[in-house]
């Protein structure tokens, strides 16, 4: 026993032996964490969100959030009587979860609209954005920071909604989708030369051309086409982006950091509830619906 204490080799094998165990903690896990790290965080931030990071938790608000999504519109698409489900009908305007302008006295409609949605290219559009970029943000910034992005997206999509667009109903996650996109958008424009160049280049390139399409298919569906059941509101769109560059850009691009001691924080808070200020004052005095 003494003589393999005293074995100049010990340190050699405790050496292999941590190596060893090392390559075999190097799992998927890992793997997973490194991507993530490379195309959600300036160079700086990495190392440090890797000392810490792990699976557990798992991104659970963005995946609750989906399936809650996916099963509304389950339950209309299937149990409600529609005309069809492609583009949902008369079903979801008559919900008690979609945004109406005559029915705006019920508050939780600011928010709850996001769960309805108005056919299958409208969930499934959602669905993929918000998991694709969501699942990775949660991964870094943990659900509180995303469910706090997102929801601002949300209401600011209702609010902005019931101001510039008064007569219409309001279905989608469309603003909490585009809460995401807009903090990493400028997440990724602000820390360029750190995110490797080339896959920064890619990423703007990759989020003004998903954007675009998206809000061009909503435009047409809005002023152009005339196919059966409700438009979908661009104006949320925009108001989701314009939260996610405020309140999300603050959030996704301060890791590690105390937010509380950022001017950039308080800026964008103050202005995120003067907005919704506004917005709540608008509605009961000046709202032409």
């Amino acid at each position: 026993m003494a003589a393999e204490e005293d074995n100049p080799f010990n340190g050699e094998g405790e050496a292999e032996e941590t190596v060893e165990e090392t390559s075999e903690g190097c799992g998927w896990c890992d793997r997973l964490q490194r991507s993530v790290a490379k195309w959600m965080l300036p160079e700086h931030a990495r190392d440090i969100y890797l000392e810490r990071a792990n699976c557990c938790p798992p991104p659970i608000f963005i995946i609750l959030i989906s399936i809650g999504e996916l099963a509304v519109f389950i339950y209309y698409a299937v149990w409600k009587p529609q005309k069809q489900w492609i583009t949902l009908d008369k079903g979801i305007l008559n919900s008690p979860l979609t945004y109406r302008p005559d029915k705006r006295e019920e508050a939780w409609r600011f928010i709850s609209y996001m769960f309805v949605h108005a056919g299958v290219e409208h969930i499934l559009g959602n669905l993929t954005l918000q998991l694709l970029l969501g699942i990775p943000l949660e991964l870094v910034h943990k659900g509180i920071e995303v469910g706090t992005v997102y929801l601002s997206g949300v209401l600011a999509g209702s609010l902005a909604s019931s101001i510039f667009d008064p007569l219409h109903a309001l279905v989608g996650a469309s603003g909490g989708v585009y809460a995401l996109i807009g903090g990493y958008f400028m997440n990724a424009l602000v820390n360029f030369k750190e995110m490797i160049p080339l896959l920064g280049a890619f990423r703007i390139v990759a989020i003004l051309l998903i954007v675009g399409t998206d809000v061009g298919f909503a435009l047409y569906r809005r002023f152009i086409s005339h196919e059966v059941g409700y438009a979908v509101s661009f104006v949320a769109h925009i108001a989701g982006g314009m939260a996610g560059m405020t309140v999300g850009f603050v959030f996704f691009s301060n890791y590690n950091q105390k937010l509380l001691k950022d001017p950039k924080f308080w800026v964008c808070i103050v202005g995120y509830f003067a907005f919704i200020l506004f917005a709540v004052l608008f509605n009961i005095f000046l709202s032409p619906a």
